[in-house]
């Protein structure tokens, strides 16, 4: 029986460095997944959006304050593949170009970067594959029209022939949309062709827009209006319609799938949401130097010459000068506020004596969403403290190169987000694959592969589902990975060296073992696209168990309206 053909869809994949096509996790779970696809020679094609200027390039401002800079990317290694096709777009015919990323320039499958900034585009079409995740709503619509109905048409145009649309997260719903054009209406065929990925239970992460001004953006590919909103409500949820035209749906770690399940256990006509745990691909990741150690004493040894290493372009950029034999201690992802960047600052007292002790070391690194102003002014915030503090810095223009040298330099990869709103947090895995050791809320993916004491910490007590709001919430968190800090890494890490040798071992053995991504997309391929192209779903798991997470639905009847979690302020 041959494998089922893939094409997989997302808003943003991340390759290399020199290749501006990502903002942050989602971007870099997608890199794996082409990755290992390409690696494990399985017929997998990714299809994305070529940014002109990418994200955005984060500096520090004459001000000392962050900086969001745009500029435009240059790329002369991509092929042109002579494929073209036009999407209606509010009321306009754009034209939609593709290139290719061959695999033979990073080890990927083949990768299709869609672009409208083209001759013979408006202004405003050409705008539309500008900037990744442009606030402007009817760009964001437009993008991932283009996205969606244009890849799966660029697809079609180029002769490529696809069992399964991967949908990886909400923004390629049109390419579902444009399939059920194409079969007449006939959603059972779509979902035979359609999985879907559902990556966040943060409410702003499920987007939703008026369905009228979806029509209008040329989003349904012609659907008329009553089946839209019968698939995704008049106050359209692109996750919800997602759930409702694929065959299966997975979350992205097993706390995920419990915490999916029971927040859109209320949508008639979903499909069933499995876990497929994320992973990272450990060919990219991993310094060959970890391979090559033998002993306890060469991983200490390669850990303490990739510090030094990281600490040069700490002096270079922000003036500081770290010392490798210092506990380091990073939080390097994106500023959002559930993450809570500022979480090991909140007690000023408590943590400035450990800094002034030369106890630890502390690095802050991650961009936010140019137009979250919580998140700049959480990452301005804590760029002020900085330069009073200790061993403490921020470092900005958080990509792939510099989250490569964080995690092969750290010596704790610290991760507080508020649980359970942190579907997988896989920054993690890669830096336990480079002997950092994950300290992390019991969220995400710290559930299944931190084991408290052996490959790492987990901050975790008595009560940690309890009703509580978020303040006391705050508190409660923040005393226990302190005392983690104080009572357990300290006294391990400067009194014994070989335990803590061991613990770095047992955090990459684990990484190595299964959060890697070649047994990600073989998962994906067994659990998910196998069952989609031969008319059947692996059966036999019991993935509807209770979770105890207060959730609470809104009043209003809509059923695209999101959920949100009675614990966050």
């Amino acid at each position: 029986m041959s494998l089922p053909s893939v094409a997989y869809f997302s808003m943003e994949i991340a390759i290399d460095q020199s290749l501006s096509t990502y903002s942050g996790g989602l971007g870099f779970l997608a890199g794996s997944h082409m990755l290992s696809a390409g690696y494990l020679g399985l017929p997998v094609v990714g299809v994305t959006m070529l940014w002109s200027y990418g994200y955005y390039d984060q500096r520090i401002g004459q001000d000392g304050q962050v900086e969001v800079a745009y500029i435009r990317k240059y790329y002369d290694y991509l092929s042109d593949v002579d494929a073209t096709t036009t999407v209606d777009i509010f009321g306009e015919q754009v034209k939609v170009k593709a290139y290719l990323v061959k695999p033979e320039l990073f080890g990927t499958c083949p990768v299709y970067l869609l672009t409208t900034d083209i001759e013979g585009n408006s202004d405003w079409a050409k705008s539309i594959s500008h900037k990744l995740y442009d606030g402007n709503e009817k760009i964001r619509i437009a993008q991932e029209t283009v996205l969606g109905i244009g890849g799966v048409r660029i697809l079609q145009a180029l002769g490529y022939s696809f069992d399964v649309v991967h949908m990886n997260e909400g923004h390629a719903l049109p390419a579902a949309f444009e399939l059920l054009r194409q079969y007449n209406g006939n959603l059972d065929e779509v979902k035979k062709k359609t999985v879907f990925t559902t990556h966040t239970p943060v409410a702003a992460g499920n987007e939703v827009h008026w369905v009228d001004t979806l029509m209008e953006g040329g989003f349904f590919a012609g659907c008329k209006r009553e089946t839209a909103v019968s698939l995704g409500g008049e106050n359209f949820s692109l996750t919800v319609a997602a759930l409702r035209m694929s065959r299966i749906a997975n979350a992205v770690s097993q706390l995920h799938g419990l915490v999916a399940n029971k927040m859109w256990e209320w949508v008639d006509g979903r499909c069933p949401i499995r876990a497929i745990t994320n992973a990272v691909n450990l060919h990219y990741w991993q310094d060959p130097r970890i391979k090559r150690a033998q002993t306890l004493q060469d991983l200490l040894d390669v850990k303490r010459e990739m510090k030094a290493e990281l600490f040069k372009y700490v002096a270079n950029v922000a003036g500081k000068r770290f010392d490798p034999d210092v506990l380091t201690i990073t939080w390097a992802r994106r500023f959002a506020d559930y993450k809570r960047a500022w979480l090991i600052l909140l007690d000023e007292d408590r943590i400035t004596k450990l800094l002034d002790e030369n106890k630890v070391q502390i690095i802050f690194a991650g961009k936010f969403h140019p137009d979250d102003v919580m998140g700049k002014e959480m990452f301005n915030k804590i760029l002020k403290r900085s330069h009073t503090m200790k061993n403490v810095v921020v470092l900005p223009g958080y990509e792939l190169q510099l989250s490569g040298m964080l995690k092969r330099g750290s010596d704790i990869w610290l991760n507080t987000p508020m649980r359970p709103l942190e579907a997988s947090g896989t920054s993690g895995m890669s830096a336990n694959a480079n002997g950092a050791v994950h300290l992390s809320i019991y969220d995400g993916w710290a559930v299944e592969g931190t084991f408290d004491g052996i490959n790492g910490y987990t901050i975790e007590y008595d009560g940690l589902d309890d009703d509580m709001d978020s303040y006391q919430r705050n508190l409660k968190d923040h005393d226990c990975m302190m005392s983690k800090i104080e009572n357990e890494i300290i006294p391990t890490y400067y009194d014994d060296k070989m335990k803590w040798a061991t613990i770095m071992r047992q955090a990459i053995r684990t990484s190595e073992a299964y959060f890697n991504s070649d047994r990600m997309v073989i998962e994906y391929f067994n659990r998910l696209y196998k069952p989609i192209a031969h008319g059947g779903i692996c059966a036999g798991e019991d993935e509807d168990k209770e979770i105890k997470i207060a959730v609470e639905k809104p009043s209003s009847d809509s059923s695209s309206d999101a959920w949100t979690y009675s614990n966050i302020k």
